[in-house]
């Protein structure tokens, strides 16, 4: 009888034992994400590449030894290129300015018709913003007394760049230029030069 009664108990033990099993929770596996990196965009602070607009103005004109001088409009085209290091900006760009500043002293007829830059540029890069300076060669035509003439000579200033979009930019200049002895004329001319710029980047 005793031997009967093990029976039974041991036979109930089995699907005791796998229902226990079967109740048992799984433990999920970790799962590993991947980091997503989005590189910047234009926008967000990378100034490098090149790039084409206008820029409009205006120009006041003096000479420190003569009569000479006059405010007017100025404006024209420009290109470039920036390699974007990190928070520093390093460029060149070349411009071209179509004026028709009177410089009549009142006794004679003299314009200021075109200004030409070649410019360096170093510029801090804070995202959407770039402030830079600039400097280098520029040059000019005239009409002296009646006569085509040109001349030589430097500028430097400063600017700032904005980035409305991924490919366009919204900024303001302002350059001091110095042209000594224009066209071996003994005359001097300076002319201070206040412009906004839009360009699109490629």
């Amino acid at each position: 009888m005793r031997s009967i009664a093990l029976l039974a108990l041991a036979t109930m033990g089995v699907p005791m034992a796998a229902v226990a099993g079967g109740t048992a929770t799984p433990i999920p596996e970790p799962v590993v994400e991947t980091p997503v990196v989005v590189a910047p965009t234009r926008a967000d602070g990378d100034w490098g590449g090149f790039y084409a607009g206008a820029q409009l103005g205006s120009a006041n004109v003096t000479s420190p030894n003569s009569a000479l001088g006059g405010t007017d409009v100025i404006g024209g085209l420009h290109v470039g290129y920036r390699y974007d290091l990190g928070r520093t900006v390093l460029g060149g760009e070349i411009d071209y300015d179509i004026a028709n500043i009177d410089l009549d002293d009142g006794a004679t007829d003299t314009t200021l018709d075109s200004v030409a830059r070649l410019k360096l540029m170093a510029g801090l890069d804070a995202g959407r913003a770039l402030f830079y300076v600039t400097g280098g060669a520029a040059f000019a035509d005239a009409t002296l007394v009646g006569a085509s003439a040109s001349g030589d000579g430097y500028f430097a200033g400063l600017g700032m760049d904005y980035a409305i979009t991924d490919r366009l930019n919204l900024g303001a200049e302002l350059l001091g230029h110095r042209f000594e002895d224009f066209d071996n004329t003994g005359v001097d001319i300076e002319a201070v030069t206040i412009q906004a710029k839009v360009a699109y980047r490629f």
